[in-house]
């Protein structure tokens, strides 16, 4: 199956989600947070059984944060990137952890640094920032001046 017919396969499999190829053995696909379990569980029937890592990306100016997910087809030889936005007030995404038990791993620390709640993932809890009171710190607001000011004093650059 070629790059293309797989494209067509996928984005008729997930309505609501569009599909675009990338570099030649790569697509890309953008779903709806509503859609993200069930398009990530199609495409793990589909042969991409390989979740190479999840990650997040603040888009401050847009009021949204983006999940991303990268799978692998290691029979197909093909790289896959699904995508979802949700808002930057009380981020939610559904877990993926019964999909792929590693998942919990990166969920648990993009809860941690970004503040996305993952319902159904039962080990939330700090890995690094423990008793943290602050805004999660990846998230380009964190101002981590103005933290280390309130945490530590004054920097030796600021008091001359």
């Amino acid at each position: 199956m070629s790059i293309a017919e797989l494209a067509d396969r996928v984005a008729r499999e997930n309505p609501g989600c569009r599909v675009s190829e990338r570099y030649g053995n790569q697509l890309e696909l953008k779903s709806p947070v509503r859609q993200w379990v069930t398009t990530l569980s199609q495409l793990k029937t589909a042969g991409f059984e390989h979740l190479s890592n999840l990650a997040c990306v603040d888009w401050i100016d847009q009021d949204e944060l983006e999940l991303l997910a990268n799978l692998w087809s290691h029979a197909r030889r093909v790289h896959v990137t699904v995508k979802t936005r949700v808002p930057r007030e009380a981020p939610a995404v559904p877990t993926v952890h019964a999909l792929w038990p590693q998942a919990g791993v990166y969920e648990r620390e993009i809860h941690e640094f970004f503040g996305v709640d993952f319902p159904g993932n039962p080990e939330l809890e700090p890995m690094f920032l423990h008793n943290w009171k602050d805004l999660p710190p990846l998230r380009k607001d964190f101002d981590t001046r103005e933290y280390s000011r309130r945490a530590y004093g004054f920097l030796e650059e600021e008091q001359e």
